[in-house]
């Protein structure tokens, strides 16, 4: 007999039908009702045996965390909380779970704190909430792929070791096969990058961006969607040392038409999780709303997870310039009482704060917000005929500010060097990438998203650990 998953049986419910089903057990009582989850989605399903058929030896052996197969009839339920359910005729135990040893774990049926989670990350699977997470993880990932494609973009895989810094940051991860008991010197004593393996000193990227641009200025539009890394020692609750980004680029495109193919995209994606993932979002939408009780009045989420991708989705993008948006924040209650905690000031980069303000009280939809002072926006982006500011723009979100980031990309080649003269950045080490501008340039633009924010806002963890499998963050990298 061919396995059945749990989602399937449960959404197409054949009473009378032979079933086998194989799963782990979440709970199992009276020696008598299983409930058995296969990971296929939230909902368990509930295999009833009649233990007097079975050896004591065997029911001993059907405890919470133990993986069995089951075969039997799907049978209409005659108790509460499930339509179907399977009359056993056969178990069997696959893998055995210590009931002493799952007493330790997170599979032990009550209530963990995150942290604890954390720390059992290659067992955290199994509980509802990272079951759910992860899930709908996977639909995000799938989603961002279908826009894309279905809008003729092409996928570009771009270098994970590259030699380049896209953002100007310094905070790179080296790369080296050199054996670091004897690190070869050059004369003048400095480490002899020509004796390693590339032959250069080379790092994990930051960003698939300046590759993902070659590719458009051929390929017309690509995106990339690959890991990136940031060696900053921040133990926040907004940062990874590993992360995923998704950045599209788009020849012939300028920030309007960036704005423009930013917004579809991100509605697009929030309408297909509430579409196709509304068991786990309401588990997770409940969760949330246990969680905000308890905190104080002023923390609480001024709207419910579910609320809040309804407000994407509904809502035009209001669109205003960094200028404009100083103006409003100067104007603003919050700032006449003092009760923000950062300074707004034009040539200052607006905080959390101040972007939550704009979207949750201000505009009360998301907001997009451009043109930023050129001073601390990266050398590519294009430099407006002010003088002062780039065609950069930001998406700001509910509950979370900045959920991306883009620009319309600087493709003048005199302007250009003279902004790697700026940054201090040699033109011998980006000459590719200037070698595009000197063949054919055109106006392009593009964005990128963190995968795990947006995760993080559809699924309404606020912890950027608990939306990525295995966190690595500074002095952690288990599993």
């Amino acid at each position: 007999m061919a396995r059945t998953r749990v989602k399937e049986l449960l959404n197409d419910a054949e009473i009378g039908k032979s079933v086998e089903v194989k799963g782990w057990v979440r709970a199992f009582r009276s020696n008598r009702f299983i409930q058995l989850n296969d990971g296929s989605c939230l909902a368990s399903i509930q295999a009833v045996l009649e233990f007097e058929n079975y050896e004591d030896a065997l029911l001993k052996r059907i405890t919470t965390g133990a993986a069995i197969n089951v075969q039997g009839t799907l049978v209409a339920s005659q108790g509460k909380g499930q339509s179907v359910e399977i009359a056993v005729s056969s178990i069997e135990i696959i893998g055995d779970a210590n009931p002493d040893e799952v007493q330790k774990t997170v599979m032990q049926p009550k209530k963990h704190s995150l942290e604890f989670l954390r720390e059992q990350a290659h067992l955290r699977f199994r509980t509802n909430t990272f079951g759910a997470v992860f899930r709908i993880r996977h639909g995000v990932s799938y989603a961002i792929h279908k826009f894309f494609n279905d809008r003729g973009f092409y996928n570009l895989h771009t270098p994970i070791i590259t030699g380049s810094d896209a953002e100007g940051a310094g905070e790179m991860f080296h790369v080296t096969n050199f054996d670091l008991e004897n690190i070869p010197k050059n004369e003048h004593g400095a480490i002899d990058f020509k004796e390693d393996f590339f032959g250069k000193q080379v790092n994990l990227t930051v960003s698939g961006q300046l590759e993902a641009e070659l590719g458009a200025l051929a390929l017309g539009q690509v995106y990339t969607f690959g890991p990136t890394f940031r060696a900053e020692n921040s133990n926040t609750s907004r940062h990874l040392a590993e992360f995923w980004m998704v950045e599209p680029e788009v020849a012939f495109n300028d920030l309007e038409d960036n704005m423009n193919l930013t917004e579809d995209f991100l509605k697009y994606i929030c309408s297909y999780i509430l579409e196709n993932y509304r068991e786990d979002l309401t588990f997770l939408n409940d969760r949330e709303a246990q969680e905000q009780k308890s905190k104080p009045e002023k923390d609480r989420q001024t709207m419910t997870l579910m609320e809040r991708l309804e407000f994407v989705i509904n809502h035009s993008f209001e669109r205003i310039t960094y200028t404009k948006a100083i103006e409003i924040l100067k104007n603003s209650k919050p700032y006449k009482k003092k009760k923000f905690k950062y300074p707004v000031e034009w040539g200052t980069d607006l905080q959390s704060e101040h972007e939550r303000y704009l979207v949750e009280q201000e505009f009360k939809k998301p907001v997009i917000i451009t043109d930023y002072p050129a001073a601390f926006k990266a050398f590519y982006m294009r430099q407006n005929d002010d003088g002062k500011t780039v065609a950069a723009m930001d998406v700001l979100f509910p509950g979370i500010g900045e959920i991306v980031g883009g620009s319309q990309r600087e493709e003048r080649l005199d302007v250009l060097k003279k902004k790697c003269a700026d940054f201090n950045i040699s033109e011998e080490e980006i000459w590719w990438y200037l070698d595009t501008r000197r063949f054919g340039t055109v106006p392009h633009a593009g964005f990128g998203l963190g995968f795990e924010r947006m995760v993080m806002f559809v699924t309404g963890m606020s912890n950027i650990r608990d939306v990525i499998p295995f966190p690595r963050t500074p002095q952690n990298a288990e599993f």
